[in-house]
């Protein structure tokens, strides 16, 4: 099954995604805490509100996550180009839900970052709370699966160690533009995941390529904090970011960068640098 976090006529609502119409659930406005598994496999559908998909906008899949956790350098290649190390334990840091975009609205470029970059990720959406589960039992409490764009300023980034500063900016992170729960992939660990600029292949690989699985990463998550339904995990990117070619190349002011994962979706945003006078836009799927 598919699920978003949709609005129409200026009411949001959560949603299943059927036959490219939306089915809102009842009572319910979003994808996050008030869908945790057991209600995404039996929603409660009102059928009678169908919705075409060509009518609502999507929402950032989670709007209101208790919690955005990323993973940095889990991809081998990225890892090489990077000049790092092979991290011996997942490397973890923090999104804020203000960072979160729908999967087709404009991303943010503001005025104080000239390095503003691109990383193709698969998320994880937690359907269940989650402490202290092994690996071989992670699989339980995931939800099901998205497409996400960690946006990220290098030159923020890389004043300090922590990586925070650059990677949490109000309005850069696209998410979405579905939920699809688990049971529809047959496995998270061999999916390709592609990042196209303006119709330019820049990042090309397979989840394969991850040095800690998605079942690895919750379980080393869920020994240190309580997961909780619509908890996202960003699972890493691949080689290819803009800021490790040779020139390096950022995105700039209209840039068109398109995200997607085989099995999951697809995620298309346009860059617009931040103006206060500028109503966001939305690109066509």
């Amino acid at each position: 099954m598919k699920f978003a976090s949709i609005c129409y006529n200026g009411i949001n609502y959560a949603a299943l995604i059927e036959n490219n119409e939306a089915i809102p659930l009842t009572g319910i406005d979003e994808i996050g805490a008030a869908t945790p598994m057991e209600i995404l496999e039996n929603p409660p559908l009102d059928h009678s509100a169908k919705i075409s998909l060509l009518d609502v906008k999507l929402r950032a899949l989670v709007p209101n996550p208790s919690k955005i956790i990323c993973v940095g350098l889990n991809f081998r290649e990225h890892i090489a180009e990077c000049e790092q190390g092979t991290p011996s334990y997942p490397v973890f840091f923090n999104k804020f839900a203000s960072s979160l975009i729908g999967p087709y609205e404009d991303i943010t470029l503001p005025p104080e970052t000239e390095r503003l970059d691109y990383e193709a990720e698969l998320a994880v959406v937690i359907g269940k709370e989650c402490r202290r589960v092994s690996k071989e039992n992670a699989r339980h409490y995931i939800a099901g699966y998205t497409v996400a764009n960690d946006i990220t300023m290098r030159d923020f980034q890389f004043r300090t160690h922590q990586w925070m500063a650059g990677k949490a900016w109000d309005r850069s992170t696209p998410l979405g533009p579905f939920l699809v729960t688990s049971d529809e992939i047959a496995d998270p660990q061999e999916l390709t995941i592609k990042l196209h600029v303006d119709g330019e292949i820049r990042q090309n690989s397979s989840t394969s390529m991850m040095i800690y699985s998605v079942a690895e990463l919750i379980s080393a998550l869920s020994e240190f904090t309580t997961l909780l339904p619509g908890d996202v995990v960003l699972t890493g990117t691949p080689s290819g970011v803009g800021d490790r070619r040779n020139p390096p190349s950022y995105l700039q002011d209209g840039s068109i960068v398109t995200v997607g994962i085989s099995g999951v979706g697809e995620i298309r945003n346009r860059v617009r640098s931040e103006n206060p006078l500028r109503r966001s836009t939305t690109v066509t799927a």
